[in-house]
């Protein structure tokens, strides 16, 4: 029961209702009496409480308590300050447990017929994810209090020491104060998925193993963060000789951690058989091997275009699985390399890929890529290989120069996509070295 106290010194915003009958305006103990101007602070501040919420939602509070005097109580306390709430009344915690939904805020006593002391605001908070609890007892317990908000209640209060008020105040507050938690959880949840995402990012986007004075490299990458995820596309350039480079783009399908993490897997093992010198007809089939033992379902597959450029011989060998070709550029020139494609990695996986062999013109350029880069739309149609051959051609006639072809292309794909491309984007433009 509320605490038989009519003359508490505690309460702040004017005297508090102890009994249905209680007059309003009560004077404090050992003060004079000033009737009229203690019911104008009240009404001030039930006027102060109104204005703040009109035009608000009105909060819904689940009030857990047995005593039917305490429940009566307490709904005349909010009545009386005009609190914005819908009050409802539960007098077990296993009735409680079922009425949790759209339940802004919980007022929980401590002395339940089934749960009593912080078991009860333990197995509530368990069960109640996301409504605000404030503790509303008869214990004046300090040590209880600071242990209750400890295990996450947002209040608590001690029946008797409080009137409407500053009840509709601590409803209030502790709504917005758990909704604060929330946010706080959510932002801390998302710096740690970025912290996650920029950590694969790294394995995806790894350092050329190159020495300088061979061919230039340029490589570009842009994930596609509307969707909050992190895509699968990989790259990777090593030099397997003193005139020898290797070059791999690939595209895992799906969109996320999982797939960002086997695109780092495959760029890992092709990196360590490459320059374990594993002959080339024998790479993609190992990295099949890896890729359906790592991936999570069989529809994952992944597609891969490798080139490997002799620099001295003036000649590439290119092996594509399901991907894009890559463009060879001399001049205002560009096609797509003509090869033989196979099959994307894990699909069918008895089926070889076969090498094509292209002779490189003095003033040669490779712009190896993934489809993201392909895929926007234009007009009625998509950019395809053809779109971005006539792209890559414009930029070579104005005369720009060739390091500045993958920022440039991005940005023209995306123009006439006309929206933020939707899938992520990975280019890598490998030029001959000129003193």
């Amino acid at each position: 029961m509320l605490a038989p106290d009519p003359y508490p010194t505690d309460a702040p915003g004017g005297p508090v209702l102890t009994s249905p009958a209680a007059g309003e305006g009560e004077p404090e103990r050992g003060a004079p009496e000033q009737p009229g101007r203690t019911r104008r602070t009240h009404e001030e501040a039930r006027r102060a409480v109104a204005r703040v919420e009109a035009g608000g939602q009105r909060l819904h509070v689940l009030l857990i308590e047995d005593d039917p005097g305490d429940a009566f109580l307490v709904g005349e306390l909010l009545d009386e300050a005009d609190a914005p709430v819908v009050l409802r009344t539960a007098t077990t915690m296993s009735e409680a447990l079922t009425r949790l939904d759209q339940v802004d805020c919980v007022l929980l006593d401590l002395g339940l017929p089934d749960a009593s002391g912080l078991s009860a605001l333990r197995q509530l908070r368990r069960a109640g994810s996301g409504v605000a609890v404030c503790v509303l007892t008869g214990i004046a317990d300090e040590h209880l209090g600071i242990a209750a908000v400890a295990e996450g209640a947002q209040d608590y209060l001690v029946k008797g020491r409080v009137d409407g008020i500053l009840l509709s105040r601590a409803v209030r507050y502790a709504v917005e104060r758990q909704r604060a938690d929330e946010n706080a959880l959510r932002l801390r949840e998302a710096e740690l998925r970025q912290a996650e995402s920029a950590r694969l990012e790294r394995g995806l986007l790894p350092k050329p193993l190159m020495e300088p004075g061979i061919a230039v490299l340029k490589a570009f990458y842009r994930p596609g963060r509307q969707r909050a995820l992190l895509g699968g596309d990989f790259y990777d350039a090593v030099q397997t000789g003193p005139a020898r480079l290797s070059l791999l783009v690939g595209d895992v399908s799906g969109h996320g951690a999982e797939e960002a993490a086997l695109g780092v897997a495959l760029r890992v093992a092709w990196r360590a058989l490459t320059l374990a010198g594993v002959p080339e007809d024998d790479l993609l089939p190992a990295l099949e091997r890896v890729l359906i033992a790592e991936r999570r379902t069989e529809e994952v597959f992944a597609t891969l275009a490798t080139v490997t450029v002799d620099v001295a011989a003036a000649e590439a060998t290119v092996r594509i699985c399901g991907h894009p070709p890559p463009l060879l550029i001399s001049g205002t020139k560009v096609r797509p390399v003509a090869g033989r494609p196979a099959m994307m990695l894990g699909v069918f996986p008895t089926l070889e890929s076969r090498p094509s062999r292209v002779p490189l013109p003095d003033d040669w350029a490779l712009l190896t890529y993934t489809d993201g880069l392909i895929e926007g739309r234009v007009g009625d149609g998509r950019l395809g290989v053809g779109g971005l051959c006539r792209l890559v051609a414009a930029h070579r006639r104005t005369g720009a120069p060739l390091a500045e072809l993958p920022d440039w292309l991005f940005a023209e794909a995306e123009e006439r996509h006309g929206d933020p491309l939707p899938d992520d984007v990975a280019m890598l433009l490998l030029t001959r070295y000129e003193p």
